[in-house]
């Protein structure tokens, strides 16, 4: 297990380097994933590996307060996310455009992000992605309230005897993080993002989202402002669409990366 520190915060970070091999200077991309009730393994699993196995350089992270990074009990707001993950690659010593990879909240820092340095992002990738527009950060400050009342300590033992000592394990986080942080609050006081910044970020991004999900409007809303933008609707699919099409999400993220190798070493 590798710890860096950054942006004051101590990270759990996992990179796993092309073809196992000593580092090398080429395609770096940067898996984030989604708030409360999940950390790096949901990529470690499914995406990493083969991406790694393809040519390229992963770097999975726990955000803060997640997973085995460590859990201050403020500092959630976006833009502490956007400010992590600078302070995570420059701790890591990656300078070159990185190619983000982001699952639900995972892909409203992605977005975040290249909207705040697009020097430093070579594309997008994001997954069931929120995107911070009017009344976002109340609505996914009151899902985390509905969570929290049925986290309360008696339950989260509940979840630990009926679902086993992982999910568990995850319950108690997630019931830490709603009701002994700044969390919620930090949320209900995120701005939009502006339509005019987004614009302006030009590099290719593609979204994956379920034909069911519940979050397919911000999709939508991201096809008017994006100018290099590419949507795929997973059929049969919902908001867990990284586990439910884990393959096809494989197949389409090594595709797209496999433009940018190639590119590399024609150069």
């Amino acid at each position: 297990m590798a710890e860096v520190t950054a942006n004051g915060v101590r990270f759990h970070v996992q990179r796993l380097t092309a073809g196992g091999g000593a580092h090398r200077r080429r395609a770096t991309v940067v898996f984030l994933h989604g708030l409360v009730m999940d950390n790096l393994s949901s990529f470690y699993y499914t995406l990493a590996n083969p991406v790694a196995a393809a040519g390229a350089e992963a770097i999975l992270y726990d955000l803060r307060g997640h997973g085995r990074s460590e859990r201050r009990r403020s500092g959630y707001a976006v833009t502490d996310s956007v400010a992590d993950l600078e302070a995570v690659l420059d701790a890591l010593g990656v300078d070159e455009p990185v190619h983000l990879v982001g699952n639900s909240y995972g892909g409203t820092v992605a977005l975040a992000f290249a909207v705040a340095h697009p020097a430093r992002v070579a594309s997008l990738m994001l997954i069931e992605a929120h995107f911070a527009i009017e009344g976002w950060g109340e609505q996914m400050a009151g899902t985390l309230t509905e969570i929290a009342f049925g986290l309360r300590e008696g339950d989260v033992d509940t979840w630990r005897n009926r679902h086993g000592r992982k999910l568990g394990r995850m319950a108690g986080n997630a019931h830490d993080l709603i009701n002994n942080t700044t969390l919620v609050d930090d949320l209900l006081a995120v701005k939009p993002l502006p339509a005019h910044a987004v614009r302006a970020f030009t590099h290719p991004v593609l979204a994956v989202y379920g034909e069911h999900s519940d979050v397919l409007h911000h999709a939508k809303a991201l096809h008017g402002l994006l100018l290099d933008y590419t949507l795929d609707v997973v059929p049969d699919c919902t908001h867990s669409v990284l586990m439910e099409a884990t393959a096809f999400l494989r197949d389409r993220l090594v595709a797209w990366l496999t433009t940018w190798l190639r590119a590399e070493e024609a150069g």
